[in-house]
């Protein structure tokens, strides 16, 4: 892992205030003062020890047309962990100092306020170790929607983070699993992870045939598609078997995509778009993936790769767009 760095350390000009990550133009992080947000009645103020960098992060930071700038103050952060800070009045389940993994939307900052639906808490086995909860949460309801039991043939497409915590889930439900990613590290790691047949993603049709042998010509029951590029979704509808699970789990930015209805109907494939908005299925797979992580069953330890403090916050996200050899997954750590 990449180990972050910190400068030295200053003092805000009050104690209300916190230093936060403004998105001030494409590609242009500032680092300010701001003032430290106040929990409403339902609402938990979380001391942040951290915040993933997530792959939907890129397209405001890229510059996409649809956004403008400058952002609020700590957005897109949301894979965010921390401590208990203060609480609304009508909330009762948390105490100050408690550890948790949230949910919220300005995470880029020492401070942020979360919904207290959208907050677990972690048990004392999980008290030293980073905590991205929406992604891990995330990869949790992935895997629940895809419906992968034993003995199902599966194809994780693109073998990145979110397509590593679905791919171990898949092994640990006793799943036949075939990862396919366009980086020979990537596929070593599947093999850590469980995997039974890899290949990478260079040639079309290459690919096919390797999964036809791979399965004695029936392709794979479920398909899960983590990239959220056109040409592996491509692949995934061609090597779903007649009557498989075409699972939709990359974030498809960045305009339309074309299908092949013809395939579709023809081999009669059930299309899952693996995407949840509900607070309570949020809140449901980020409880799961603490009790997996904290049983030792799920690893994510080996997938946080790069460290960055919250002033390289530029250099993170650049790292996060290129994906340099090795690259998993980025996290801010914030100096507590």
């Amino acid at each position: 892992m990449v180990e972050a760095t910190f400068p030295a350390a200053e003092t805000n000009m009050s104690r209300d205030m916190m230093r936060a990550a403004v998105l001030a133009a494409p590609r242009t992080f500032e680092i300010t003062d701001v003032v430290r947000p106040e929990p409403g009645p339902r609402q938990v103020c979380v001391r942040l020890e951290g915040c993933g960098v997530c792959a939907s992060n890129l397209s405001p930071w890229e510059g996409a047309p649809w956004f403008s700038y400058p952002m609020d103050a700590g957005a897109p952060g949301h894979e965010a962990w921390g401590r208990v800070y203060s609480s609304g009045s009508a909330v009762t389940r948390f105490r100050r100092g408690a550890r948790v993994g949230v949910l919220s939307q300005h995470a880029f900052a020492e401070f942020d306020l979360v919904d207290e639906n959208l907050v677990v808490e972690l048990p004392e086995s999980l008290q030293s170790k980073p905590f991205p909860a929406e992604p891990l949460g995330c990869g949790v309801n992935v895997f629940r929607r895809a419906n992968i039991s034993r003995r199902t043939t599966v194809a994780i497409v693109g073998i990145g983070f979110l397509g590593t915590i679905v791919l171990r889930l898949a092994v640990l439900a006793g799943a036949q699993v075939i990862a396919i990613a366009r980086r020979p590290e990537s596929l070593e790691l599947a093999k850590q992870y469980g995997a039974h047949g890899c290949t990478l993603m260079s040639d079309h049709w290459e690919i096919i045939e390797r999964v036809k042998l791979l399965t004695s010509g029936r392709f794979c029951d479920v398909v899960v598609e983590a990239t959220g590029q056109q040409w592996p979704l491509d692949i995934s509808a061609e090597i779903t078997a007649e009557r498989g699970r075409l699972v939709v789990a990359g974030y498809h930015q960045g305009g339309p995509r074309q299908v092949n209805m013809q395939l579709w109907n023809w081999r009669g494939l059930d299309v899952i778009n693996a995407h949840e908005r509900d607070p309570e299925v949020y809140l449901q797979g980020m409880q799961s993936a603490v009790k997996l992580v904290a049983s030792g069953d799920l690893n994510p330890e080996p997938l946080y790769t790069h460290c960055y403090s919250l002033e390289q916050i530029g250099d993170a996200f650049a790292t996060a767009a290129s994906r340099p050899d090795g690259f998993m997954k980025a996290l801010l750590m914030y100096q507590s």
